[in-house]
């Protein structure tokens, strides 16, 4: 059993971010919350998040897993104003997800996640660790997006720079301690990472979002932040590009 009421900014703010890595998903559902783990098919991506009960308008839910569509999920919230209250309730007896937005009801046949496998993800300890607003990597990356195909992290002392470099032109961001939240970076440190990943992700979460990003030279790069009032928390992961010499 599954049923609740979000915020329709909540759940497209959620929906937007998994879905630049995968069409399908499972949400693993308990009386605590939803939460997932998603790997986009070429293994370069992956995104687990855990949206706490308190996130919701209201909430009731028994041990359970949901398939979604989230390409159908999108259609639904295009119904959706800011302020919206959407209600989702769980027909297990004719396997669908019925919304709820106003006087408008949709139901929505929900994905077999029997062939679905469970996403580990792996426990990396990375030696430097920034905070940053992401208004600011998202300027970086309109900066860069004519540049090339890929962007560089750096992080030494108290500054972090996004790097972005092509065969005649370049472009970067950096950004100093007054800039940031905090900076941790004993030593330099440098990633070079696919920019279509790292951009749909970064430019997927809301503007006002605090990010911290652990990072490593040659090592993926870890995402975190808070949502809904802190009752949700995602954590992203990258692997990075490694060139040959």
């Amino acid at each position: 059993m599954f049923k609740a009421q979000l915020k329709s900014e909540t759940l497209k703010g959620l929906v937007n971010m998994i879905s630049t890595l995968i069409d399908e998903v499972k949400f693993t559902v308990s009386p605590e919350g939803l939460s997932l783990k998603a790997v986009d098919p070429a293994h370069v991506a992956m995104v687990e998040l855990m949206v706490e009960s308190g996130a919701f308008e209201s909430y009731e839910a028994d041990e359970t897993e949901l398939g979604i569509d989230l390409d159908k999920v999108k259609d639904v919230l295009k119904l959706a104003s800011s302020g919206d209250i959407i209600s989702m309730e769980q027909d297990a007896d004719h396997g669908r997800l019925i919304f709820k937005i106003g006087n408008i009801t949709r139901r929505m046949s929900l994905v077999d996640t029997s062939s679905m496998n469970d996403v580990k993800v792996p426990q990396l300890k990375l030696s430097s660790t920034v905070k940053v607003p992401v208004s600011e990597l998202q300027r970086g990356i309109k900066a860069s997006e004519s540049i090339s195909d890929h962007i560089s992290l750096i992080a030494e002392g108290e500054t972090f720079e996004l790097l972005c470099e092509g065969d005649t032109d370049s472009a970067n961001l950096t950004l100093d301690s007054s800039s940031l939240e905090s900076i941790n970076a004993p030593s330099r440190v440098s990633s070079m990472f696919p920019l279509d990943y790292f951009s749909n992700f970064i430019k997927a979460i809301p503007s006002d979002v605090v990010v911290e990003i652990e990072l490593d030279t040659d090592y993926p790069v870890i995402i975190n932040f808070d949502l809904a009032g802190d009752n949700g928390k995602v954590k992203y992961l990258l692997a990075p590009r490694i060139e040959s010499d």
